[in-house]
């Protein structure tokens, strides 16, 4: 990230937009369960009213000074660093997982399929993907001068998110924003549609 996304990242401003607009907008009817990974938590615009919603909460980022500033407001406990495309969790632990402006500062979009592929992965059975993106228009280019900003296109978006293994997928756009939802889906319900 360059320095106005991190001083953006961290202001005010931005924690009242995320806690205020975004996050109630992206979790609407949307069933986190009792333990959520927040995936890319920067400096934790979203973290405080996740906490709110949910019994556990924790928070992956992959920057150390992120991680350093996010341990000394949160319990140290519960934020991880490590990268979203080579998750350290084990398989089945979450009931939910929240990237909120992360999947495009991943490097490719096949990093982003690695990071898709790990989100499920750490899901367990019944659980939710919930990420909001912003659209590749000059200004969010222009925002990310000299930063790794690689749009989440919403075509084909569906199917890479299928193909990952994730079912009942949607993608919702507003005011430049977008809305993916997906759900790893439970055993049972997995082994009836191979049947069919």
């Amino acid at each position: 990230m360059n320095s106005f996304e991190n001083w953006f990242c961290a202001s005010r401003l931005w924690q009242y937009l995320t806690e205020r607009r975004w996050l109630p907008w992206a979790l609407e009817e949307a069933d986190l369960g009792a333990h959520v990974l927040e995936v890319g938590a920067g400096p934790g615009a979203a973290t405080a009213e996740l906490a709110r919603r949910v019994r556990n909460v924790t928070s992956l980022e992959y920057s150390h000074d992120f991680c350093v500033r996010l341990q000394a407001k949160i319990d140290a406990s519960s934020v991880v660093q490590g990268d979203a495309s080579v998750l350290p969790f084990k398989s089945q632990t979450f009931t939910a997982a929240i990237a909120v402006l992360v999947l495009h500062h991943l490097r490719s979009s096949d990093a982003q399929d690695r990071a898709f592929a790990e989100i499920l992965r750490v899901l367990k059975p019944g659980g939710v993907f919930v990420a909001l993106e912003i659209q590749g228009g000059w200004l969010t280019r222009l925002t990310h001068f000299k930063s790794t900003f690689v749009p989440v296109s919403t075509d084909g978006l569906d199917s890479r998110l299928r193909a990952a293994g994730f079912s009942n997928v949607s993608v919702n756009n507003r005011n430049g924003a977008i809305r993916i939802r997906a759900e790893r889906i439970a055993e049972r319900n997995a082994q009836e549609q191979k049947v069919r």
